[in-house]
C-alpha cells in the first residue's frame, strides 16, 4: 500500500527575511524560522538591539544577520530588499497601534498607522514579491494582520481600518502571484502580551473585556503564533494562498 507522504516543514536552504524582528511576535517568528533551519534576515529600526539577538541567534548555531529597516521609508524598504534578496519568504510583523475614539482621531495619529500597517506592508510586500518574480523563486508572503481585520474593537476605527486593508489586498496580491507558485497569507492573532499591548493588559477594565471575549479564557502568547509561521512559510501550506489564519482564541466565532 502506497501512503501520502507528510509534507516537509523543514525550511533548510530557504532565505527569509523578517520585518519588525526587534521584539514580540517579529522575534517569536524569526525564532520559528530559524529553528527550521531558514537563514534569516532580521529587520528594524532598533539596530543595536537586532545586534544582540543576531549575537544570539549565531552562538545557537542559527543562520542570522541583521539591517536596519523603517518600512516607512519606501525607497529604502525596495534598496534593502534588492540588496539582501531575493528571498523565500516574508514575515511582515512591523505595526503601529494607536487607539482612540473614532471621534477623537486626529490626522497625524491616523497617517503614522496607516503608513506602517498598511503603506509599509504594502510596498515591503511588493518589492519581496518583485525580486522572487524577477528570479523565477516560489516563495510565501506572510503579513501579521489582526483579528481586528475581520470584527471592529473599541476605540480601534483606524486600527480595524489598517487591518481590514491588509486582508483585502493579501486576497487581491493572491490572484496576481499565483500562476508564479507565490503564496501570500495573513496570520490574525488576538490579544498577545507583548510590549505594544502591555497598557491594554494594565488596565483592568480593557483586560477584563479582552478576557471575555477570548473563548479560551487567556491572552494569548507569542508562542501561540510560531507554529502558524512555520506552517505558512514551508510547503506544508503549499496550496494556501489569499487567506487568513484566524489565531484568536475563539474571539471572532460568534
Amino acid at each position: 500500500m502506497q501512503f501520502p507522504t507528510t509534507p516537509t516543514f523543514d525550511l533548510t536552504g530557504k532565505r527569509a527575511l523578517i520585518a519588525g524582528a526587534s521584539s514580540g511576535i517579529g522575534l517569536a517568528g524569526a525564532v520559528a524560522l530559524a529553528e527550521r533551519g531558514a537563514d534569516v534576515v532580521l529587520a528594524a529600526r532598533r539596530a543595536d538591539r537586532l545586534a544582540d539577538i543576531v549575537a544570539e541567534m549565531t552562538a545557537r548555531g542559527w543562520s542570522a544577520r541583521a539591517v536596519t529597516l523603517d518600512v516607512t521609508d519606501i525607497d529604502a524598504t525596495r534598496a534593502v530588499v534588492a540588496a539582501e534578496g531575493p528571498f523565500d519568504i516574508l514575515l511582515n510583523s512591523a505595526g503601529l497601534a494607536r487607539h482612540t475614539k473614532a471621534v477623537d482621531t486626529t490626522p497625524a495619529d491616523f497617517d503614522a498607522v496607516m503608513n506602517i500597517n498598511l503603506r509599509g506592508a504594502y510596498f515591503l510586500t511588493q518589492a519581496v514579491a518583485q525580486g522572487m518574480i524577477a528570479a523565477g523563486k516560489q516563495g510565501s508572503l506572510i503579513n501579521i494582520s489582526s483579528q481586528m481585520g475581520h470584527v471592529g474593537g473599541l476605540d480601534r476605527a483606524v486600527y480595524c481600518a489598517s487591518k481590514f486593508a491588509v486582508e483585502g489586498f493579501t486576497k487581491a496580491m493572491a490572484l496576481e502571484f499565483g500562476p508564479h507558485k507565490i503564496r501570500i497569507n495573513t496570520i490574525c492573532p488576538t490579544f498577545i502580551l507583548t510590549e505594544l499591548t502591555q497598557p491594554t493588559f494594565d488596565d483592568p477594565e480593557k483586560r477584563a473585556w479582552v478576557l471575555d471575549k477570548i473563548k479560551l479564557g487567556r491572552a494569548g502568547e507569542v508562542q501561540d503564533l510560531m507554529g502558524a509561521v512555520v506552517y505558512l512559510a514551508s510547503n506544508a501550506s503549499a496550496m494556501v494562498t489569499g487567506t487568513s489564519m484566524l489565531i484568536d482564541g475563539g474571539w471572532t466565532a460568534d
